[in-house]
Order: C-alpha cells, then structure tokens, then sequence
C-alpha cells in the first residue's frame, strides 16, 4: 500500500480503535485502526467548478487490514465528511460506485460520471506518474 503502512500484526488488540479522517494535503481520506493506516480513498475535483464537487477514484485497504468492512467504514466516512462540507460526490472507484448503489441514504448527493470527471482522475495520475505535459 504505502510506505507509512504497519502490518496489522503490530496493532494492539486492546486498541482497535477506527478512525476515518481527511488528509487534504494529500487528497485523500484516510482510515486508521489503532492509530495505524490501513488505507485511504482518493479524490480530486473537477477543473470547472472544482467547490462543488469531488470526484473519489481510488480506494485502497492494506491486505493486513483486509476482511474486517474497513472500505464500507471509510467509504461511508469519506463521503458524509464531504456531503457536509457542501460538496457533490462522482464515483469513479469502482468501489464506491457499488457502494453508493447500495447506499440510498446518499443518492441525493452523487452525480454522474462524465468525461470531465475522468479528465480529472487522467490527469491527476499523469501528475503522479510524472507523464503530465
């Protein structure tokens, strides 16, 4: 996952606390268990009205971390964080289009993926891959 990651071996069983927070720095929400990370959901925004919406597209929890609903807990953190900051959400994660599908206490607050929305997360992994013109 990344290189900040502690195996789940080391988290203390007493201190299994969860933990979902945004980490703007780095666009992204994190989820913490027992003050470790066990992943993160990515977002960016759009280019024309970047204020209005977030587009999430990358969601990841470390394999060590796996098979305890760790994705439905910050998937479910990440977009009511951003629905109260006045914000539209666009799934382009495969997993968070399934779950908002499952989810209708979000409908009202998700919109379609357009190209636009894909321009975005192209350009953002460019960036990151150090391809971007």
């Amino acid at each position: 996952m990344t290189e900040d990651t502690t195996p789940a071996e080391s988290v203390d069983p007493a201190d299994e606390t969860v933990e979902v927070r945004e980490n703007p720095e780095r666009h992204r929400f994190d989820i913490l268990v027992g003050g470790r990370q066990a992943g993160f959901a990515m977002f960016t925004t759009p280019a024309e009205n970047p204020d209005d919406q977030r587009i999430f597209y990358h969601t990841v929890i470390d394999d060590a971390f796996g098979g305890r609903g760790l994705a439905g807990v910050l998937t479910r953190g990440a977009l009511a964080a951003s629905v109260e900051q006045g914000k539209r959400i666009v799934p382009v994660c495969p997993y968070v289009a399934r779950w908002v599908r499952g989810h209708d206490d979000f409908a009202d607050s998700v919109d379609r993926v357009k190209s636009v929305h894909l321009e975005a997360v192209r350009a953002v992994n460019a960036e990151a891959d150090g391809t971007a013109s």
